[in-house]
């Protein structure tokens, strides 16, 4: 009853702000500049979850967030949601999660919502091929954006924790929980891209390069919205996460850590199987895996001096403002390269020369 009571006032809030002009077909997220069309806009996002997250994430209401009760309250409702999107009754919920965010299906494949057997189904779908292009396929010194998505980057996790990532215990180590690779990112950069459940939610590789290390690291389910990476709150450390650490000739070793988020239902379908395994090769543009249902983030970590960000993506993240980006687009250009040295490839050669060679 409780849930039929809040879907009346959260479609009678929205009806009335839309009659009154003040919100614009439900864009009440946060602000991003659509790198397309290059005009700034407002995320479409429900007006009850908004308002629920600007509660719940409120310096007054954090403590809440906190509790174990609470944990355990979004960590059980989003394993069972995730397990509800399966059942061949939510098709009749495609429909209208289309219309409402206006997806394109002429960019996927299947494009007719018909041939989805699930809400899952469809929302893990396929790109139609072509619908994203690789920037600069052929060049390797061109890093690519890796999922459709806001991103933001930063010159230093330093400069990330100023602006953006305000978890009071946010670094590369908790990250990873791993001392040895947290230090050799400790100044790098960091691209943090943040999907949304509208978004095509498989992710790619931004690099190319050889798979050096996997792991999976289970976790909280907690909102990825700007409002909670702008709390105090340690959303990033202590949701459900996978990362690679890849090695690439051209940019150094690189940090690709998939993030679960609030109804996000089976994080273990997160990195596919072929990429956790050591000495895997990978290009840029190949799929690495899937999240399903929700919001999911991903952050990408380049070492100190590896990577220039594009200046677009740059000024913008400075501003605060998120960049709304497609797989395949350009992220930035490698400024050092790794060069082998001699036929075994030792001092000074990177662990992609090496897999090469044996």
């Amino acid at each position: 009853m409780f849930r039929v009571i809040l879907g009346w006032i959260h479609a009678i809030l929205n009806w009335i702000l839309l009659r009154l002009n003040l919100v614009s077909h439900h864009q009440v997220g946060w602000t991003s500049l659509n790198r397309k069309t290059g005009e700034l806009e407002r995320e479409q996002e429900p007006v009850m979850k908004k308002i629920k997250l600007a509660f719940l994430f409120s310096p007054f209401m954090e403590w809440l967030d906190r509790t174990h009760a609470f944990r355990m309250y979004v960590h059980n409702k989003t394993l069972k949601q995730g397990k509800a999107e399966a059942r061949p009754s939510t098709h009749q919920q495609i429909k209208g999660f289309v219309d409402y965010y206006k997806i394109n299906m002429n960019d996927f494949d299947p494009s007719d919502i018909e041939k989805y057997g699930s809400f899952e189904d469809f929302f893990v779908r396929k790109h139609r091929e072509g619908t994203r292009p690789i920037a600069e396929p052929e060049n390797p010194k061109r890093a690519i954006v890796c999922a459709d998505s806001r991103v933001v980057t930063y010159d230093t996790v330093a400069e990330s924790k100023k602006l953006w990532i305000k978890g009071t215990d946010f670094n590369m180590t908790n990250l990873v929980m791993d001392v040895n690779i947290g230090k050799r990112f400790e100044n790098g950069a960091v691209a943090s891209f943040r999907l949304s459940p509208q978004d095509y939610h498989r992710y790619h590789s931004p690099v190319n390069g050889v798979v050096k290390e996997f792991r999976s690291m289970p976790g909280e389910y907690y909102e990825v919205d700007p409002i909670a990476i702008n709390s105090d709150i340690n959303i990033l450390t202590s949701n459900a996460r996978d990362y690679i650490l890849i090695d690439s000739r051209e940019f150094g070793e690189v940090l690709f850590v998939a993030i679960g988020a609030s109804e996000v239902g089976t994080v273990y379908r997160s990195i596919h199987e072929k990429y956790r395994k050591r000495g895997t090769e990978i290009k840029k543009g190949d799929e690495l895996g899937i999240f399903q249902f929700g919001g999911s983030s991903i952050v990408v970590a380049f070492q100190q001096g590896r990577i220039k960000f594009d200046d677009d993506l740059r000024d913008c993240s400075t501003n605060r403002i998120q960049v709304a980006v497609e797989m395949g687009m350009s992220l930035g250009v490698a400024t050092r390269y790794s060069q082998p040295n001699g036929p075994n490839a030792g001092l000074g050669a990177s662990y992609a020369d090496v897999v090469k060679e044996e």
